[in-house]
């Protein structure tokens, strides 16, 4: 039977007289006389009591309690007692306990566990005030100065389990526990934990405590810190970043990763870091990541490096400084659907990644062209225009050659039907002709790592303005036929262009450049048929139903005028008669005009291949799947009626399907030339098969695979949710062909629903895996060379041989070259609280490795020991 009722705290004192200092005296007595089952209490003055004469007190507000087994009142000495899943509530306090004593003359209550009929103690008082909570084995607690004294208690602090002998709690919330354990360990007996005398809790804020000492599987280690300071705030907060360390043979030892992060508020953050080396050389890094909800996301980080080679006077001393950019700025549609601002730049030196003794990507080390953009669009409402303004870079590594447009305006008209009525469809050929404008103004800056950021790089700057007018339409012939007739103006405007002559003097080609304005024009008109039609054969026996082939012919002429009166002509050397043609427009930014008539015919051919196949359900006649044969099989070539000789061009094929329930992707193109070559390698006007040869000639040809698999789908497992397989999908594909980053100590071991492995059945579990394949092969035979240019496969896979353990490998072999690729392993062991990663490159001019352990969690993020050897580089 549970009883339960509201007393009012104004409850007026009785039997206050001039005895009234003894009855207090004799009511602690009583309480300190009370066996272990009832309260765990020693020592009177754990709660300070006044012993003068006590005035007639008032608490704030109602205590609500009940019991299950029975609740005593003792109205002589204003006390309750309440046994067996009792229950308190005194405003935005909870006390649930075992037995709890209610103390109204001193405002105290006392709360403790009770022994079940096999001595075990149980239902040990549970403390809740407000969103802070606690276990323990007993406590008391003042309701007036809000204050209590706890034995033995539990406390969770944002993920950190506190465990002290005795705890004094202040009315603010803040703790001070004497033989303190903490820990994030869920286990009863936890992995690990710090031991210390003293500590001070301040909830949400902070763990600060005295001489500490790291505990693992309850055997103490040689590790000791004078002082412990443990940041457990909820969300992000400003603190130190511990760096990592290790040794370099060119540079020495070093301290990396080091620093300071600043959370400046809810919508951005930033991180100081620095690296340094005892041979003298520095480098340092900001990375910030901004939000503003419904409006924009973004990161940005700059980094620098200050490298020295060996050591002054020897003969590999050397010295560079190397930077590079990255900045990404995303708009939410939701802030302006009418006008976006985007980024996303990856600019610095092109030496970076290859001299950079922190930077662990596979991916960049392994990139040798990058490329950025800073664009705002914009679409003007109710017109057909749209306007983009871009700052655009491209960068290649190996050559140093940087490309720029500041800036680039491009304006685009949708198209628009003129002559199509204001209702209804459009129903002949006028009213679907369409009209598109465009217009594009660029100026292009082409320069070297060497002169970026000087005045030269402007020096060689271009100029031009690129607009573009095309119409079309189309029709039906026959039922059967489309007809696309076509036309086309474009117009290009330079600020700069060239003059070629002939010095006499000099015995040179002088080229001078002009500056004003010029332009040129051109023009073209084509039209086009094209249909489609179909065959199929249809299957009666087996699930084979039917194989539908798909055919798209279509056939093309276009016309382009010459327009060579654009061209003039220079004397190219002493010989008079050495006459060569050119235009001052060489070296514009949209290139030239067209020299030559063009009066072609052009001819494509694609195929598609599909089978319809039956369910393996024979109750399901009505359920077919479509299964893609081949995705396409696709001809090219044209015949130019104007040129004087080659009026074929190479006839081009690519084709790619899909195998193996869509797991093998192929891919084949292929280049064949009609025209014989020479013993010098040069195209002559003599078809290849009247030349002794076949009817083409293969000049060049590639062929790419991809296959990926993976443990889930296949048996049981084949039948699990989709969501998770697509998880663990995602998961692997973020495992690139050449592995992840080499410092990358993030958890990959999918922990969920591992809990209900029990221990005793880990024979029984299975062993998740994922594999990954990619094979290419470029065959060049464009001079009669006949050479396989390249030819490799690469690997990419990871295996979970049990539920904590996880191995992977990115590697690969280069069949032209004879050598392994790039390579890559990777270990990880899930420790419970802990997590061990070891990634290692074991050889080739990158060979390297990172260690990691350290715990899981990130209030003790910092509790961790890894080291990293730094690839052993020369500086070019």
């Amino acid at each position: 039977m549970i009883f339960c009722f509201g007393i009012n705290l104004s409850f007026s004192q009785v039997n206050q007289n001039k005895n009234n200092k003894g009855t207090i005296k004799n009511s602690i007595d009583k309480l300190k006389t009370t066996n272990n089952s009832e309260l765990l209490i020693s020592k009177q003055d754990t709660i300070k009591i006044d012993s003068i004469k006590v005035t007639k007190e008032y608490l704030e507000d109602n205590i609500i309690h009940k019991a299950k087994d029975y609740m005593s009142n003792d109205f002589i000495n204003q006390k309750v007692v309440l046994y067996d899943e009792a229950e308190l509530y005194y405003q935005d306090i909870e006390l649930k306990a075992g037995k709890i004593i209610i103390d109204y003359k001193n405002n105290l209550a006392f709360a403790t566990g009770i022994f079940d009929s096999l001595g075990n103690y149980i239902q040990k008082p549970q403390f809740k005030q407000g969103a802070q909570q606690s276990e323990q084995d007993s406590l008391i607690y003042n309701f007036k100065n809000e204050k209590a004294i706890i034995y033995h208690s539990k406390i969770e602090q944002q993920g950190v389990i506190i465990t002290g002998d005795m705890t004094k709690r202040e009315n603010d919330s803040t703790f001070y526990i004497n033989k303190a354990r903490f820990t994030t360990s869920q286990k009863e007996k936890p992995d690990y934990y710090i031991q210390t005398s003293n500590i001070k809790v301040v909830p949400n804020s902070k763990i600060v405590g005295g001489l500490s000492n790291l505990v693992i599987a309850d055997v103490p280690t040689p590790l000791f810190l004078p002082f412990f300071y443990a940041p457990i705030t909820k969300g992000r907060s400003s603190g130190f970043i511990i760096p990592t360390w290790g040794e370099s043979r060119n540079q020495g030892y070093f301290l990396q990763n080091g620093g300071y992060y600043f959370s400046i508020n809810d919508y951005v953050d930033l991180a100081v870091l620095a690296d340094i080396y005892t041979n003298g050389s520095w480098g340092i890094r900001t990375e910030s990541s901004y939000a503003l909800k419904y409006r924009f996301t973004g990161n940005f980080s700059f980094r620098y490096e200050n490298l020295i080679n060996s050591q002054r006077g020897f003969p590999n001393y050397s010295k560079s400084t190397n930077f590079f950019v990255r900045w990404s700025h995303s708009q939410s549609s939701q802030a302006n659907p009418n006008g976006r601002f985007s980024t996303s730049v990856n600019f610095g030196s092109s030496n970076f990644f290859t001299e950079s003794l922190n930077e662990s990507s596979s991916a960049y080390y392994l990139t040798n062209t990058f490329s950025s953009s800073i664009s705002y669009y914009k679409k003007f409402v109710g017109t057909p225009f749209n306007m983009n303004v871009s700052l655009t870079h491209t960068q290649n590594t190996n050559t140093e050659k940087i490309d720029m447009n500041l800036p680039s305006l491009q304006l685009n008209m949708d198209r628009i039907y003129p002559f199509a009525p204001k209702f209804g469809a459009k129903k002949n050929p006028i009213q679907n002709l369409g009209v598109t404008y465009s217009m594009n103004a660029q100026n292009r800056i082409s320069t070297t790592d060497e002169e970026f950021g000087t005045g030269e790089m402007f020096k060689n700057a271009k100029s031009g303005i690129k607009q573009d007018v095309s119409m079309g339409t189309n029709m039906k012939l026959f039922k059967y036929f489309t007809i696309s007739p076509s036309a086309s103006y474009r117009e290009i405007w330079q600020f700069k262009t060239i003059d070629k002559n002939w010095d006499k003097d000099e015995e040179i080609v002088v080229t001078d450049t002009i500056n004003g304005f010029a332009s040129f024009r051109e023009y073209s008109a084509s039209v086009s048929a094209s249909t489609t039609f179909y065959g199929m054969v249809n299957f009666k026996k087996g699930r084979l139903q039917a194989i539908r082939h798909v055919v798209r012919p279509s056939i093309s002429y276009s016309y382009r005028p010459d327009f060579s009166q654009y061209y003039d002509e220079y004397q190219a050397s002493l010989d008079p008669d050495d006459i060569r043609e050119y235009t001052r427009f060489e070296n514009g930014t949209f290139g030239v005009p067209s020299k030559s008539l063009s009066n072609s015919i052009g001819f494509s051919l694609n195929n598609t291949l599909e089978a319809k196949v039956a369910s393996k359900d024979s109750s399901k006649d009505d359920e077919s799947k479509k299964i893609n044969l081949l995705n396409n099989l696709n001809f090219s070539t044209s015949y130019n009626m104007a040129a004087d000789s080659l009026r074929w061009s190479p006839l081009r094929m690519n084709a790619g399907t899909q195998l193996l329930n869509n797991k093998l992707n192929i891919n084949v193109n292929a280049t064949m030339d009609p025209y014989a070559i020479n013993a010098n390698g040069t195209k002559i006007n003599t078809f290849n098969i009247n030349n002794g040869g076949s009817l083409f000639r293969l000049t060049s040809a590639s062929l790419t695979s991809n296959y990926s698999i993976k443990s889930s789908e296949f048996g049981k497992n084949k039948k699990k949710s989709s969501s998770k397989n697509k998880e663990n999908t995602e998961r692997a594909s973020s495992d690139n062909l050449f592995g992840g980053s080499i410092t990358d100590n993030r958890q990959q071991i999918n922990t969920k629903d591992k809990d209900e492995v029990k221990v005793t059945k880990l024979y029984k579990t299975e062993m998740p895996w994922d594999i990954s394949l990619r094979y290419s092969l470029t065959y060049s035979n464009t001079i009669g060379q006949n050479k396989i240019s390249a030819n490799s496969v690469q690997l990419s896979g990871n295996l979970e041989f049990s539920p904590k353990w996880r191995v992977g490998i990115s590697s690969g072999y280069d069949f032209e070259n004879k050598g392994i690729t790039y390579t890559q392993l990777r270990f990880e062991r899930d420790l419970d609280s802990w997590r061990f990663t070891f990634n290692w490159v074991p050889f080739g001019d990158r060979s390297t490795y990172y260690f990691f352990i350290g715990v899981k969690s990130s209030a003790l993020s910092d509790l961790k020991y890894d080291k990293r050897q730094v690839p052993d580089k020369r500086l070019f």
